[in-house]
């Protein structure tokens, strides 16, 4: 089996990147520098029109969207018990990951990019406004975290997706620490060898990237 992984340096990619590394399966990482737009060339709309990461490639099929990449990363090996056994539980490990994806990540973005998301001089409302949905957020995870090392009884994609939030909300400077259970979460998680190994690869990427200009 070949499996291609286009991942860019701080995006939500990282979380499948790091569940693929847990299942000890080979894959290659295809790493993009967004600053220079490569994921808008032609070569790469041509294999994916979302123009974003990740982009899962097994055996030349395409899979997008993180959740859905998540399931075929934790159906396809399962001796790597990256979703909970139980169905139920399981049904409520993708639950959380969607929230991750729908219910997080958009107001992560809009504090990254808040042009995007207004008319010019009101950057600073929209940052404010999604500031105070994420507080939101990390308040409800973190009455989820309370008393456990992860969301299930094991590590699970979910805490790599939710990893990723934690990570992306103190490159912004968001007070994550005083959501005591997440921010306990997110210091067990970067002592993980997975994730100790994405972070390490990250750094290589964009010191690649600097040089490059």
């Amino acid at each position: 089996m070949n499996i291609q992984l286009y991942y860019a340096p701080t995006t939500c990619a990282l979380a499948p990147w790091v569940t693929l590394t847990e299942t000890g399966a080979p894959f290659e990482t295809v790493a993009m520098n967004f600053r220079k737009s490569e994921h808008m060339t032609p070569d790469y709309l041509a294999i994916n029109p979302k123009h974003k990461v990740p982009l899962l490639v097994v055996d030349g099929r395409k899979l997008t969207e993180s959740v859905a990449i998540q399931i075929w990363i934790a159906e396809t090996f399962p001796a790597a018990k990256l979703l909970p056994a139980d169905p139920w539980r399981k049904l409520e490990a993708i639950s959380l990951m969607s929230w991750c994806s729908s219910g997080v990540h958009p107001h992560l973005a809009r504090i990254n990019s808040p042009g995007k998301y207004a008319a010019e001089g009101a950057e600073a409302s929209v940052k404010t406004h999604a500031a105070e949905f994420l507080r939101e957020a990390f308040a409800i995870a973190d009455g989820l975290l309370a008393g456990r090392d992860f969301f299930f009884d094991h590590f699970t994609a979910a805490d790599a997706h939710f990893f990723w939030c934690c990570r992306r909300a103190t490159q912004f400077e968001l007070p994550l620490a005083v959501h005591v259970h997440c921010h306990a979460h997110f210091q067990r998680m970067r002592q993980r060898p997975s994730v100790a190994a994405v972070l390490a690869f990250e750094k290589e990427k964009l010191a690649q990237f600097a040089k490059q200009g």
